[in-house]
């Protein structure tokens, strides 16, 4: 299935010719060039339409109907192009949980995917899988992909098990790589053949973070390993060029031979014999100014270590465009020159914002599914007593999370054994919504805005984002205190002796859907201490401590705090994703003592359906079991965070504020965010 549909070369009858009849065309010829310009998607996550489903409304800063206005102006503008995709295509937004929900009630998709109704307009040469292609099971995923009118590739995935279209163990799940013979115009306005190779890879965690899909079913080799396999293989071909569409992030130069890297792309540009990356999954822009100081990488040109490198952000709010310049060397190709960008759809700087119109010909291609989105998100779920706004959920306790964990504690509770339930039940829940990765313009716009009164499914889909299942492990406080460290990771140490600015958020190295709040314990953040564990919770700092007056209180007023709390067994409910991962303390397979069916969605909706059925609304208010340590000091300290910079966000910050902040009309940020000062000097009432 993933080998077929790849369109016919026609080879030219004048192809190698080389008889002229002066030194003049002998000179030409033997100089002959062809320019080729490689354009990428990724990371699309069903966002198709230019639309905001959450605020129903058209959105001109996102969707593939805007970037495929892009795709044919940068395509009409040479003579040669090829269109990639570099998956992370079939979830993460209500459309695509619109298809979903009907695979999961009728077992099939009803004819082709709406992403590839769309995409087959545009002549794609090839799609990559992404980790989020995993998240509707194997089956899914197959139906999906059987309408795409182009090839597949991925080169790390391996069958295990009950493996389809005839694989036996240890083969490779999809086809590894493909080489398309690509007629092209050369610097003579010839025709010639450049045969492109494409190779794909995705990150090895999908077997941590899709468990429940692929247990036993697939395994993963590490990115940088396959590449060490196919490329040779695809060289020997007749490959005259290699792209590598890796849906992985940049990684770093300090560690770039970890075969299970999840981010390697870094390590794939030393990788000879590869000229061009086309990559993804960690919604950046490259190249960008997020990326200056990376070691050995030309911000001006999109290389890293000499290699061509695109990155176009996500949602399709990029275009990643790499330029190639080939000439003819002693009967090959050869790469002599290479530039790379990102294009965006939009730029709020701008005189006109709008850099393009929507793409008429893929609404059209998907209008029958945005209706039935549109109908599928209305559908009412109960009804809310406060907003649920995600502006203030990195600087204090939050509704749009509170909610989660209490929906997540009501389901995990009620399906307790009995040998369990006399352990506390608590949750783990992170904001998914909550200026997004803060590195483009479209992320000041990323946050959760559910407002009070009657509540949909779209509302739902906006409180939890991601297509999880409910997990439970089993921790002792001791645990809780760890995972808690590597959590207050999303802050910067604050230097309580200066009056420089200092910003709040970890933006470089925590992402925000890492920042877990803990809910059935209270205690407090000390940001003036160093943190205890980096972005991936590992320890960088063993006797740092953030983590203070960690406290749980029971049913009966038994308050358990330090040794009495750390030997101490709980339960916590969370997501598959966290469970399974391994990364903070208390998480891994070992831990994991229940695994039920339901979505955290789901879960959250019927919360809400019962919450409101049984006291005529559900009450969404922070308790506030977390807050910062007060800062002790007579050093006026300029403390700074950023959010949305709307009136409704200033709203919510006035009326919310559980610490005094204070929005500097002075200045915003580069995206577009307001920035505040948070005062963490004057004690809380």
């Amino acid at each position: 299935m993933f080998n077929k549909k790849i369109l016919a070369v026609v080879i030219a009858s004048t192809l190698g010719l080389t008889a002229c009849t002066s030194d003049d065309k002998k000179e030409e010829v033997s100089a002959v060039q062809v320019d080729l310009r490689i354009l990428e998607t990724s990371d699309l996550h069903t966002n198709i339409m230019d639309y905001d489903y959450y605020k129903t409304k058209y959105d001109p800063t996102i969707g593939l109907a805007r970037t495929a206005s892009l795709i044919k102006q940068q395509g009409a503008e040479v003579s040669n192009f090829v269109l990639v995709d570099n998956g992370d295509l079939l979830q993460g937004s209500p459309m695509g949980d619109f298809v979903a929900d009907n695979f999961k009630r009728d077992n099939t998709i009803g004819g082709t995917h709406p992403a590839y109704k769309a995409m087959n307009t545009l002549g794609y040469s090839v799609g990559n899988i992404g980790n989020h292609e995993f998240n509707y099971g194997l089956d899914f995923l197959s139906e999906a992909l059987s309408g795409a009118n182009f090839p597949y590739i991925n080169a790390n995935v391996l069958c295990e098990a009950d493996c389809w279209e005839g694989k036996a163990k240890g083969d490779n799940l999809f086809t590894p790589y493909i080489i398309e013979e690509k007629a092209v115009i050369d610097s003579n306005g010839d025709q010639q053949i450049v045969k492109i190779g494409y190779i794909g890879f995705v990150p090895p965690q999908i077997l941590l973070w899709d468990k429940q899909n692929l247990s036993g079913k697939v395994s993963v080799m590490g990115i940088v390993e396959a590449a060490e396999k196919f490329i040779p293989m695809m060289k020997a071909e007749g490959a005259d060029v290699i792209v590598a569409i890796p849906h992985s992030g940049v990684g770093t130069p300090s560690n770039p031979t970890d075969v299970n890297d999840e981010n390697a792309t870094y390590a794939l540009s030393l990788v000879k014999g590869i000229d061009a990356i086309t990559f993804g999954h960690s919604h950046s822009v490259f190249p960008s100014a997020t990326f200056e100081g990376l070691e050995n990488a030309d911000l001006e040109k999109g290389t890293i270590n000499g290699v061509a490198a695109v990155m176009p952000g996500r949602w399709g709010d990029n275009l990643g465009i790499v330029d190639l310049k080939l000439e003819m060397k002693n009967g090959a190709w050869v790469v002599i020159d290479r530039t790379a960008k990102a294009s965006p759809i939009y730029d709020k700087n701008a005189d006109v914002p709008e850099l393009v119109s929507a793409d008429n010909g893929i609404r059209d291609a998907v209008a029958l599914e945005h209706q039935g989105t549109l109908d599928y998100v209305d559908q009412p779920i109960g009804r809310a007593s406060a907003d649920m706004y995600s502006f203030l959920t990195l600087v204090q306790d939050d509704p749009s999370v509170q909610i989660v964990s209490d929906a997540q504690i009501a389901k995990v509770e009620a399906n307790l054994t009995d040998e369990l339930k006399d352990i506390p039940v608590l949750s783990a829940a992170a904001p998914f919504k909550a200026g997004g990765r803060h590195s483009t313009a479209a992320d000041a716009d990323s946050y959760v805005q559910v407002p009070a009164g009657d509540l949909t499914y779209k509302n739902a889909a906006d409180l939890y984002l991601y297509p999880n299942t409910l997990v439970a492990v089993k921790v002792t406080g001791a645990e809780i205190q760890d995972w808690l460290e590597c959590s207050a990771n999303q802050f910067n140490q604050v230097d309580p002796n200066v009056t420089i600015p200092q910003y709040l958020i970890n933006w470089d190295t925590h992402r925000t859907y890492n920042f877990d709040v803990i809910d059935g314990v209270t205690y407090k953040i000390d940001v003036t201490q160093p943190t205890k564990f980096d972005g991936d919770c590992k320890v960088v700092n063993a006797t740092a401590n953030r983590i203070v007056g960690l406290t749980y209180t029971d049913e009966n007023n038994n308050v358990f705090t330090d040794a009495d709390l750390a030997k101490k067994e709980f339960i916590i409910a969370t997501n598959n994703y966290r469970a399974f991962g391994g990364k903070f303390a208390g998480t891994g397979s070992d831990f994991v003592i229940m695994e039920l069916p339901d979505s955290n969605r789901e879960a959250l909706a019927q919360y809400i359906t019962d919450e409101t059925e049984a006291h005529s609304e559900v009450d969404p208010s922070a308790d506030n079991n977390w807050d910062f340590v007060t800062i002790n000091t007579t050093t006026e300290l300029d403390i700074r965070f950023e959010t949305q910079n709307s009136e409704l966000a200033d709203q919510f910050v006035t009326e919310n504020q559980v610490r005094p902040l204070t929005k500097r009309t002075d200045l915003t940020d580069e995206f577009g965010f307001a920035i505040y000062n948070i005062d963490l000097t004057t004690p809380v009432k």
